[in-house]
This record gives C-alpha cells, sequence and structure tokens, in this order.
C-alpha cells in the first residue's frame, strides 16, 4: 500500500521567515556571479570596450549593494524574529 502523502501546515510567518533566511543564504553565490561579470568584459583597445576604471567602479557598487542588501535582509529577520517572540509570549 501507499503512505498518503500529507503538507505539512506553515504559519504564513514561519514560512516567510524560512524564505527569508534562503534569501541571505544565497546572497553570496549572487554576489560572487556578481563580481565575475567584469572577467567576461572584452580587453581589447575598441572604442565600446569597458575600461578597468568601469570595472572597478561596478566591482565597488556590487559590493555596496551587497552591504545594503544584506542589512536590510538581516533588519527584516531581526524584525520577523521580534514579532514571532512577541506571538509567543
Amino acid at each position: 500500500m501507499s503512505a498518503k502523502h500529507t503538507i505539512p501546515f506553515l504559519e504564513r510567518q514561519s514560512y516567510r521567515r524560512r524564505r527569508l533566511i534562503d534569501t541571505i543564504r544565497t546572497l553570496p553565490v549572487i554576489g560572487a556571479v556578481l563580481w565575475a561579470v567584469p572577467l567576461l568584459w572584452q580587453q581589447s583597445e575598441a572604442p565600446d570596450v569597458v575600461t578597468t576604471s568601469d570595472a572597478i567602479v561596478y566591482i565597488f557598487m556590487v559590493w555596496l549593494l551587497l552591504v545594503v542588501g544584506g542589512g536590510w535582509l538581516a533588519r527584516s529577520l531581526k524584525r520577523s524574529d521580534a514579532e514571532e517572540t512577541e506571538r509567543e509570549g
């Protein structure tokens, strides 16, 4: 006989919290992929080529985006933890 598979019910807050944690875990992977993009840019003397200074500005902007995004996600996680603790207590 086959066992009946039941889908566990997840409260909306715990589901959102888990997805937020998943997003935080993927942030370094996203950053590594974005930092690797300048390696794909052409390196010739044509006028439409991206210069090294443009690549450095791009890398800095990606770094800044990762810091701001990580801070925003951490703050959101802290807020959801506080709401969950408040609901339990």
